[in-house]
């Protein structure tokens, strides 16, 4: 029986890996392209901060065809959502009919994902969804996958969580309320090692950056501060 055609959503990161990774296990679905959000201006992966010449080996590695699809540097929604549209819309025409992702309890981006995948009648797919998440940790490590983090939300961790290879040692550090996958925002990270790699991904680490975004405004239109990141720069060999 033929299997049906589907677009995998990769942000270089561990649960993007993971997602893969059993979505490859179970054998249900042709996956014909790996596509990733790229800021225009910066030619790095959206949040993760990792550049596009790294996120190309990745996918040289697993081997398979990689779409960019290039986002303006602060995209209104609209935007996005246009430029979200002509991808997909283009993809559906190849015959593609699903688009996995790697949430794992983000409830209203999931609804997001699959209303808007609804409209050009494809289905959304998400393999690790509800999974317990200290258990998904320890699997991709037992499965021998690595990651390093490269950018990290100051309203959960310090810089000194940034660059760090998440190991036994990182999940034991990690404060209370900080989800060991990161799922609230609190971290990203780029992986670059295990058994979805023909090679490891070869890189230096770099300077830790701080950048700031604002907040969004109060109903009264005052400003909320400020968020705080702090990014790891990875460095292609």
């Amino acid at each position: 029986m033929k299997k049906p055609k589907a677009l995998f959503n990769w942000s270089s990161g561990k649960d993007s890996a993971l997602a893969l990774y059993k979505t490859l296990k179970e054998n249900k679905f042709d996956i014909a392209y790996l596509l990733t959000s790229i800021n225009e201006e910066y030619q790095r992966i959206s949040m993760h901060g990792v550049h596009v010449s790294l996120l190309e080996q990745q996918a040289s590695s697993i081997g398979f065809p990689l779409i960019k699809m290039e986002i303006p540097k602060e995209p209104s929604m609209e935007q996005y959502r246009d430029i979200m549209n002509k991808t997909m819309s283009e993809l559906k025409s190849q015959g593609i009919t699903y688009s996995i992702f790697g949430d794992i309890f983000l409830e209203d981006l999931r609804k997001y994902r699959e209303d808007q995948l609804k409209a050009i009648d494809m289905e959304a797919v998400f393999p690790l969804w509800k999974k317990d998440t200290t258990n998904l940790i320890h699997e991709f490590l037992d499965l021998g996958f690595k990651t390093i983090v490269t950018c990290v939300n100051e309203t959960y961790l310090d810089k000194s969580f940034a660059g760090r290879i998440i190991d036994e040692q990182f999940i034991a550090d990690l404060p209370q309320n900080v989800d060991p996958c990161g799922e609230n925002g609190e971290f990203h990270t780029f992986t670059f090692d295990g058994p979805l790699f023909k090679n490891p991904i070869k890189f230096e680490v770099g300077e830790i950056v701080k950048k700031t975004y604002p907040k969004p405004k109060t109903d009264n239109n005052e400003s909320n501060g400020d968020y705080v990141f702090w990014f790891c720069d990875l460095i292609s060999k």
